[in-house]
């Protein structure tokens, strides 16, 4: 019985080719779509851990302001709360191997000649490099004695040296920001996008002092990037330093801070969690696409038993039972469904690869969302082929054999 359903099914497909293949389309779409935003999801979250991990495993960064709650948000003077008496508190701690402040984030117009540029600007130190695995393609970083001297001078990115100088070495070189000059002393090696697809070249760094006194006029901090010795326990670390923190500001109550202290797994954490629940979305609104593919199988299975009502009477006639009749047009159905998702599989590994190799974005094809795209299909099949199914097993063999 089985294997004359789906005979049957496959003639009647095969009969009707391209009202067939306008049936699949939805089921089509809908497999592709899932599969290719799922593997974006997959992609996002796997691009931020590669991001995140380059960083090493024993990284910590100390915010200013207190952690955001429900309902509650920093107020502006609240991100003032971070010192440079706090940095240097913090580097005199044991377990600290690289500690550098960080002045700034902001976006200003770098000019070389009648050339300019706008970029983000960052206050660091000499041990911002290593901390964030920074290479040098010529010339050298920021040092230490630049720092303390407030010294005018900069390491751009590759993406603000290409278009400042073009082919021209960059080392050696003036460029103003906020029309004070800065000698270059260094451009970076080429890092590429970076977790959400921002060019990680598109920067200058400066020393903090000079960002602080001279750019910024501010006397706080952004943030602070602390390297843990290799070995230490970063539970205990971030302990210490929120003891310390607390002390210099006078804190008793913990859940007052004015800080936010983070490391690798806290962070990796909340990227999972937040990743996932973008899969989950971009999946969901995919598979309205699956939705929409099984009210089409529906209705034209509707219009298939309508079109064969004399055939379901013969059959009927000839001892052909209720299951029989509703096995048959339930493998219909399901077989539709099960070639369009398979089509879909296709369709979706392929527009996978082919945003991967357009785009800058990465992309992960997995084999669960295929093989779940698939069984849903199967299963949107069975489910909206119900009832045409039922319908057709209902006829009266009589006034079936009289239908015009």
């Amino acid at each position: 019985m089985y294997k004359e359903g789906f005979i049957m099914a496959w003639a009647s497909l095969i009969a009707n080719k391209m009202r067939s293949l306008l049936t699949m389309l939805g089921i089509i779409i809908g497999v592709a779509a899932v599969i290719a935003l799922v593997s974006i999801g997959f992609g996002v979250r796997q691009q931020i851990q590669d991001s995140i991990s380059s960083l090493g495993s024993n990284l910590l960064m100390v915010y200013p302001g207190a952690p955001r709650t429900p309902g509650v948000r920093p107020t502006a003077a609240s991100q003032k709360t971070l010192k440079v008496k706090d940095y240097e508190t913090l580097k005199k701690l044991n377990d600290v191997d690289m500690i550098s402040p960080v002045a700034g984030s902001s976006s200003y117009v770098v000019v070389y000649t009648n050339k300019n540029w706008t970029t983000t600007v960052n206050g660091i130190n000499s041990d911002f490099q290593y901390i964030n695995n920074w290479t040098m393609k010529s010339g050298r970083f920021i040092t230490d004695a630049q720092v303390e001297r407030r010294e005018r001078v900069a390491v751009i990115g590759s993406t603000v040296a290409k278009n400042l100088f073009g082919d021209e070495n960059p080392v050696g070189k003036d460029i103003r920001i906020k029309n004070d000059p800065f000698k270059v002393v260094g451009v970076l090696d080429t890092k590429g996008s970076g977790s959400f697809g921002n060019d990680q070249d598109d920067i200058v760094f400066i020393p903090y002092t000079t960002a602080m006194e001279r750019v910024r006029g501010v006397d706080y901090l952004s943030m602070i990037y602390i390297k843990a010795k290799d070995g230490a326990d970063l539970n205990r670390v971030q302990s210490d330093i929120e003891n310390i923190m607390r002390v210099r500001h006078k804190i008793k109550n913990p859940e007052l801070d004015d800080f936010n202290v983070r490391n690798m797994a806290t962070i990796m954490e909340t990227v999972n969690e937040t990743t996932g629940t973008m899969t989950l979305f971009l999946g969901a609104v995919a598979a309205i696409s699956l939705l929409v593919g099984g009210i089409g199988i529906m209705n034209i299975m509707l219009v298939s038993v309508t079109e064969r009502t004399r055939e379901i009477g013969v059959r009927k006639a000839l001892g052909a039972t209720y299951r029989v009749i509703v096995m048959q047009f339930l493998i219909e159905a399901v077989v539709i469904s099960l070639i369009g998702g398979a089509i879909g599989v296709v369709f979706g590994i392929g527009a996978s690869k082919l945003i991967s190799a357009a785009t800058s974005m990465k992309t992960v094809i997995s084999m669960g969302p295929i093989l779940l795209s698939f069984g849903f299909s199967m299963a949107i099949g069975l489910i909206f082929g119900i009832y045409p199914a039922r319908k057709a097993a209902k006829l009266n063999p009589i006034d079936a054999l009289h239908y015009e």
